[in-house]
Protein backbone atom coordinates (compact mmCIF):
# COMPACT_ATOMS: atom_id res chain seq x y z
CA UNK A 1 0.00 0.00 0.00
CA UNK A 2 1.47 3.42 -0.60
CA UNK A 3 0.81 6.39 1.31
CA UNK A 4 1.46 9.88 1.02
CA UNK A 5 1.41 12.95 2.75
CA UNK A 6 -2.06 15.28 1.94
CA UNK A 7 -0.63 18.15 -0.25
CA UNK A 8 0.70 21.05 2.05
CA UNK A 9 -1.46 24.00 4.31
CA UNK A 10 -4.71 21.39 4.15
CA UNK A 11 -7.02 19.70 6.68
CA UNK A 12 -8.31 16.42 6.97
CA UNK A 13 -10.56 16.72 3.97
CA UNK A 14 -7.05 17.62 1.99
CA UNK A 15 -8.69 21.39 1.07
CA UNK A 16 -7.24 24.37 2.64
CA UNK A 17 -9.17 27.18 3.73
CA UNK A 18 -7.92 29.59 1.07
CA UNK A 19 -8.84 27.01 -1.61
CA UNK A 20 -12.38 26.68 0.23
CA UNK A 21 -12.93 30.30 -0.38
CA UNK A 22 -11.64 30.25 -3.92
CA UNK A 23 -13.73 27.43 -4.46
CA UNK A 24 -17.75 28.38 -4.65
CA UNK A 25 -19.20 25.23 -5.34
CA UNK A 26 -18.25 21.19 -5.37
CA UNK A 27 -17.86 19.57 -8.41
CA UNK A 28 -18.64 21.88 -10.42
CA UNK A 29 -16.72 22.59 -13.71
CA UNK A 30 -16.63 26.35 -14.15
CA UNK A 31 -15.61 27.16 -17.77
CA UNK A 32 -15.15 30.85 -17.81
CA UNK A 33 -13.82 32.85 -21.79
CA UNK A 34 -12.47 36.34 -21.50
CA UNK A 35 -11.47 38.69 -19.21
CA UNK A 36 -12.94 39.38 -15.55
CA UNK A 37 -14.96 42.01 -14.81
CA UNK A 38 -14.85 41.70 -10.45
CA UNK A 39 -12.68 43.77 -8.59
CA UNK A 40 -9.24 45.06 -9.04
CA UNK A 41 -6.48 42.48 -7.86
CA UNK A 42 -5.93 44.41 -5.12
CA UNK A 43 -9.44 44.35 -3.95
CA UNK A 44 -10.02 40.86 -3.39
CA UNK A 45 -7.15 40.24 -1.82
CA UNK A 46 -8.30 42.95 0.87
CA UNK A 47 -11.44 41.10 0.94
CA UNK A 48 -9.79 37.40 2.01
CA UNK A 49 -9.83 36.39 -1.31
CA UNK A 50 -6.35 35.67 -3.01
CA UNK A 51 -5.31 37.97 -6.40
CA UNK A 52 -5.58 36.53 -9.43
CA UNK A 53 -3.12 34.67 -10.52
CA UNK A 54 -1.25 33.19 -13.97
CA UNK A 55 -1.14 29.46 -13.39
CA UNK A 56 -0.58 28.67 -16.97
CA UNK A 57 -0.82 29.20 -20.79
CA UNK A 58 -3.18 28.52 -22.41
CA UNK A 59 -0.82 27.03 -25.34
CA UNK A 60 0.43 24.47 -22.93
CA UNK A 61 -3.00 22.50 -22.00
CA UNK A 62 -4.03 20.41 -24.94
CA UNK A 63 -7.89 20.49 -25.87
CA UNK A 64 -8.84 17.50 -24.56
CA UNK A 65 -5.68 17.23 -22.19
CA UNK A 66 -4.35 19.20 -18.49
CA UNK A 67 -1.42 20.00 -17.05
CA UNK A 68 -0.77 20.60 -13.17
CA UNK A 69 -0.16 23.98 -11.90
CA UNK A 70 -0.01 25.97 -8.44
CA UNK A 71 -2.36 28.49 -6.90
CA UNK A 72 -0.85 30.12 -4.30
CA UNK A 73 1.37 27.07 -3.24
CA UNK A 74 -2.47 24.76 -3.83
CA UNK A 75 -1.44 22.13 -6.26
CA UNK A 76 -4.32 22.21 -8.14
CA UNK A 77 -5.61 20.85 -12.22
CA UNK A 78 -6.15 22.98 -15.33
CA UNK A 79 -7.90 21.50 -18.16
CA UNK A 80 -9.29 22.35 -21.79
CA UNK A 81 -12.24 20.08 -22.49
CA UNK A 82 -12.58 22.14 -25.79
CA UNK A 83 -11.21 24.70 -27.46
CA UNK A 84 -10.73 27.86 -25.40
CA UNK A 85 -13.14 25.99 -22.57
CA UNK A 86 -11.04 25.50 -19.39
CA UNK A 87 -11.90 23.91 -16.10
CA UNK A 88 -9.69 23.67 -12.81
CA UNK A 89 -9.80 21.34 -9.80
CA UNK A 90 -7.76 21.65 -6.45
CA UNK A 91 -5.25 18.53 -7.21
CA UNK A 92 -6.03 16.88 -3.41
CA UNK A 93 -8.17 13.35 -3.59
CA UNK A 94 -11.09 14.13 -1.64
CA UNK A 95 -10.74 10.16 0.12
CA UNK A 96 -7.67 11.09 1.85
CA UNK A 97 -6.08 14.46 0.40
CA UNK A 98 -3.03 12.53 -1.53
CA UNK A 99 -2.82 14.61 -4.54
CA UNK A 100 -3.95 12.71 -7.83
CA UNK A 101 -1.80 13.11 -11.15
CA UNK A 102 -2.91 13.39 -15.11
CA UNK A 103 -3.17 10.35 -16.17
CA UNK A 104 -4.55 10.48 -19.97
CA UNK A 105 -8.68 11.70 -19.47
CA UNK A 106 -8.36 11.14 -15.82
CA UNK A 107 -6.85 11.91 -12.70
CA UNK A 108 -5.46 9.24 -10.49
CA UNK A 109 -4.99 8.97 -7.11
CA UNK A 110 -1.63 7.22 -6.53
CA UNK A 111 -2.90 6.39 -2.67
CA UNK A 112 -6.04 4.44 -2.73
CA UNK A 113 -6.05 4.11 -6.14
CA UNK A 114 -9.35 6.71 -6.91
CA UNK A 115 -10.08 8.14 -10.37
CA UNK A 116 -11.45 11.18 -11.63
CA UNK A 117 -12.95 12.62 -15.16
CA UNK A 118 -10.03 15.09 -16.07
CA UNK A 119 -12.97 17.41 -17.65
CA UNK A 120 -15.84 17.33 -14.71
CA UNK A 121 -13.76 15.86 -11.55
CA UNK A 122 -16.33 13.35 -11.01
CA UNK A 123 -15.24 10.23 -9.17
CA UNK A 124 -14.66 7.29 -12.03
CA UNK A 125 -13.69 5.01 -9.53
CA UNK A 126 -13.40 4.93 -5.67
CA UNK A 127 -12.96 5.32 -2.46
CA UNK A 128 -13.00 8.93 -3.21
CA UNK A 129 -16.67 10.21 -1.88
CA UNK A 130 -16.88 13.18 -3.85
CA UNK A 131 -16.13 14.72 -7.30
CA UNK A 132 -12.07 17.23 -6.94
CA UNK A 133 -13.08 20.74 -5.76
CA UNK A 134 -13.37 23.05 -8.71
CA UNK A 135 -11.32 26.02 -8.82
CA UNK A 136 -12.28 29.39 -11.00
CA UNK A 137 -10.34 29.89 -14.15
CA UNK A 138 -10.70 32.44 -16.84
CA UNK A 139 -8.41 33.30 -20.07
CA UNK A 140 -6.41 36.91 -20.32
CA UNK A 141 -4.68 36.89 -23.91
CA UNK A 142 -2.63 33.40 -24.01
CA UNK A 143 -2.61 33.34 -19.92
CA UNK A 144 -4.42 31.09 -17.44
CA UNK A 145 -5.82 33.02 -14.97
CA UNK A 146 -7.04 31.70 -11.31
CA UNK A 147 -8.11 33.57 -8.13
Amino acid sequence: MTTSTPISGENATGLSRRAALLIGGAGTAVALVGCSTGPAAGDGAKNGQSAPTEVAKLADIPVGGSVEASLNGTAILVSQPSAGTLVAFNAACTHKGCRVKPVGKEFDCPCHGSKFDAMTGAVLAGPAPSPLVSVPVSIDGDAVIAG
